[in-house]
């Protein structure tokens, strides 16, 4: 995994260092949405001595290079989404877990213009819990 971590790293001009190295092999593995220090703790566990101001900036590197996407939830939280496609999202109210949802789940007739802005990006957020199965 880790040669395949430093290709992509490398294919987006990113510098392989071993902290970087580690940050990825965290995030661009994971189907969470974790956030900076959910990153640091995991990442810690095999390299002790990374800090939290390197993980920090290597998430910042990797959102600016298009590794990862950013995604605010409620109270201003932000989560780090290693899937960088075309989707929305769901939030689990009870669980705080957070789900990706296909972007042809949600039918848009067309993206709304709003006078004065320009839409750059459209993302349906849902909310609510599971319900039993």
């Amino acid at each position: 995994m880790s040669t395949d971590v430093t290709i992509k790293l490398q294919d987006r001009g990113i510098q392989p260092s071993a902290q970087r190295v580690a940050v990825a092999r965290y995030v661009l593995s994971t189907e969470r949405h974790p956030s900076a220090d959910e990153v640091w703790t995991q990442v810690r566990k095999d390299l002790p001595q990374i800090s939290r101001a390197t993980v920090y900036n290597t998430l910042n590197l990797f959102v600016e290079k298009g590794l990862l996407r950013t995604f605010v939830i409620t109270g201003g939280h932000v989560v780090f989404d290693p899937n960088v496609s075309h989707h929305h999202h769901f939030v689990d109210e009870e669980t705080g877990s957070i789900h990706d949802v296909p972007w042809s789940a949600v039918c848009l007739q067309e993206v709304p213009r709003l006078d004065g802005y320009e839409v750059r990006e459209v993302q349906v957020v849902f909310r609510g819990r599971k319900t039993g199965s």
